[in-house]
């Protein structure tokens, strides 16, 4: 652990948890602002900026030595904010470059690509932080600190990770002059199902790749 995440975690707690609650809200906060698509042309240059920011912090959250909740049961926060049309924004407004390739665990040996998409990225990963962020605002900062690194470990983060790679491709192939047609795309309109959609996109990879150019057993509770 480095000396800034010792100072981080020990001696200024309360301004660590501060820290990261901010962060989380900002990050909320602007992403639902970039899905208004009241500027499309730098959509995906700042969400890339976002998503860059939010993994920061959630590398502060993984360096921690693990966050013990004060309950041995989650509290309710009661019924999840609908993301449906979050989602459907995205996916409205990163039409057709929503879909992208990815290999799930870099660690399992010749994984396969699966599909997936940048709105869905989104809209879980906001799921996530929000689910947080209503126990930081009940006052259980415990819980929200585990929350946060628990999802962050298993599911926001590597969905972030994932959702970076693919938001930084897009701006490289526009930087470099690599128009994604060029690279046969992935055609969602000819795709019907998810495991041709699967298929697909480990077509695309496979040509990028050869072109030169937690648990914590818990049951929620009231």
């Amino acid at each position: 652990m480095s000396d800034a995440t010792l100072h981080d975690a020990k001696r200024d707690p309360d301004d660590f948890v501060v820290s990261v609650a901010d962060s989380i809200e900002s990050f909320i906060v602007a992403v639902a602002e970039v899905s208004r698509g009241d500027e499309p042309d730098s959509a995906v240059p700042f969400l890339l900026l976002e998503v860059s920011q939010l993994l920061l912090t959630g590398g502060r959250l993984g360096a921690h030595e693990d966050f013990v909740p004060d309950e041995r049961y989650e509290p309710d926060v009661g019924p999840e904010p609908d993301v449906d049309e979050l989602r459907e924004r995205f996916a409205r407004l990163l039409d057709p470059v929503d879909v992208y390739s990815e290999v799930f665990d870099p660690y399992v040996p010749r994984s396969a690509p699966v599909a997936s998409r940048i709105s869905d990225d989104l809209a879980d990963i906001i799921t996530d932080l929000r689910h947080g962020m209503a126990h930081y605002r009940n006052g259980r900062v415990s819980e929200a600190l585990w929350w946060w690194q628990f999802s962050y470990l298993s599911n926001w983060g590597p969905t972030a990770s994932a959702c970076l790679r693919a938001l930084q491709s897009l701006v490289a192939h526009v930087r470099l002059d690599q128009p994604l047609d060029e690279l046969g795309g992935l055609d969602t309109d000819a795709i019907g199902t998810e495991e041709q959609l699967a298929e697909e996109a480990g077509r695309l990879m496979a040509a990028e790749i050869g072109s030169p150019t937690r648990t914590r057993q818990r049951t929620k509770g009231s």
